[in-house]
């Protein structure tokens, strides 16, 4: 009985497992393109060698002029396997309909009480925090930009499901 649960788990995740995976994946193919094709994801034209950013060895940054390295591939790989694990249990059309119950667009300005609306601006900021801080200082790895945007994200998300908890 066991296994089957273990099987069970690992070959059809659950909607917030596939949820995770899916944007987990999105970031990771958009970082891998930018740092492949876009000049780098690195500060000052410099490309970032992944498994030495992640603290695996080797060095975290290249110059851009380096070409390909083997760290693209495996990243990209890694993006590619989450993305396609998001979607395994249902096609993106099927995603956006089981996602609705945090409709953060809707509830910036009219959720149901305040939690809500508070939870989908700190989602918004958080995001558009991160991206614009990456345009204007032509770098898309900065761990403290990450704390900041994944706390007001984690954040946003948490209480928006506490929002739709009953007393």
């Amino acid at each position: 009985m066991a296994q089957t649960d273990w099987n069970e788990a690992l070959t059809k995740p659950s909607n917030m497992i596939s949820t995770a995976a899916l944007m987990l994946g999105s970031w990771i193919i958009l970082l891998s393109l930018i740092n492949m094709f876009g000049g780098g994801a690195g500060q000052a034209g410099n490309k970032v060698a992944w498994i030495g950013f992640i603290g695996m060895g080797g060095d975290a940054f290249v110059p851009y002029d380096d070409g390909f390295i083997l760290d693209d591939a495996i990243f990209a790989v890694f993006g590619l396997i989450l993305f396609f694990t998001g979607i395994r249990n249902n096609d993106v059309a099927n995603w956006i309909k089981t996602n609705k119950g945090m409709d953060i667009l809707n509830n910036l300005i009219s959720g149901k009480n305040g939690k809500e609306i508070i939870s989908s601006w700190l989602v918004v900021i958080g995001i558009s925090f991160y991206i614009i801080w990456s345009i204007q200082n032509n770098t898309w790895v900065d761990p403290g930009v990450y704390s900041v945007m994944i706390s007001m994200v984690a954040f946003g998300i948490a209480l928006n499901i506490n929002s739709k908890v009953e007393n």
